[in-house]
């Protein structure tokens, strides 16, 4: 059972207001109905937004929060003006005391990016993803000097997740290579990334964690197995310090600490926000 709807109310994606506002609603003890409501950008847009917040207020008998991050003054008006939810406004809280801080107007633009097609940062995510996305798993040995992260760790370790994060998320050119029991036997890391071990980050789990997860791939293997996993596990990290590789584990950590550990501990030059 629910304890009280919350609404996200953006003239574009609403991912700003989301982010925000479930970073806010993690705070408390809640379970709340999450509603999302992007692209209102017109004042009819809006006054449907006020009808089904109100229409909301009226069946649950209290006030639904309302978390917005509307640029068109117009849009905002008409939501202000109508809504019976306690309206949260992040460019009214934050945006408006900068401008007055700084002189200066902002760009008041929806989203991240106000022309995708001129933007240059969003060219470089989009490269940044299919950069990823074609090094991922040790696909590929091509340009990796262009590379500004290569992953490395045994099967299901997280490398995966966390390269396409630090694409999407910071644009980062990101590159993934699996351990595998030829490189134990070597006792070396892949020949291929020898050349660039500056940008190399290693990522390790626990080895009971990893069998739960790879059982829910191939239930019953030795690839699943414990003995495997633990194995596995020992000989990754004992390659990794002796190569002399910085690296963490994954067991409790999520995705964006783990790119935010990444970030501090090599220190990318090229980084979109």
């Amino acid at each position: 059972m629910h304890t009280r709807t919350v609404f996200f109310v953006s003239d574009g994606t609403g991912i700003t207001a989301e982010t925000f506002g479930n970073a806010i609603l993690a705070q408390f003890e809640l379970l709340p109905r999450r509603v999302r409501l992007p692209f209102t950008d017109t004042a009819d847009k809006a006054h449907q937004v006020v009808r089904q917040i109100n229409h909301t207020a009226e069946l649950e008998g209290s006030k639904p929060i309302v978390f917005t991050t509307l640029v068109n003054m117009e849009v905002l008006k008409v939501i202000q003006q109508g809504c019976k939810g306690m309206l949260l406004d992040m460019f009214g809280t934050f945006v408006h005391p900068l401008e007055q801080e700084f002189g200066m107007k902002s760009h008041h633009r929806v989203g991240r990016f106000s022309d995708i097609s001129r933007s240059k940062e969003y060219t470089d995510r989009i490269e940044a993803i299919n950069f990823s996305l074609a090094h991922d798993d040790g696909q590929s040995h091509r340009d990796l000097a262009g590379a500004d992260v290569i992953l490395v760790g045994v099967s299901r370790s997280g490398k995966t997740p966390t390269t396409l994060y630090l694409a999407m998320q910071h644009g980062l050119k990101a590159a993934n290579y699996p351990l595998i029991p030829e490189d134990f036997e070597r006792r070396q890391l892949p020949p291929a990334l020898m050349p660039y071990k500056k940008k190399i980050f290693g990522l390790t789990i626990g080895p009971e964690r990893l069998s739960e997860i790879r059982s829910e791939r191939r239930p019953g293997s030795k690839y699943a197995s414990m003995e495997n996993c633990r194995m596995e596990v020992n000989e990754a990290e004992a390659m990794m310090r002796r190569s002399g590789i910085r690296w963490l584990s994954t067991t409790t950590k999520s995705i964006e600490e783990i790119a935010t550990t990444i970030l501090q501990e090599l220190q990318p030059e090229r980084l979109v926000y």
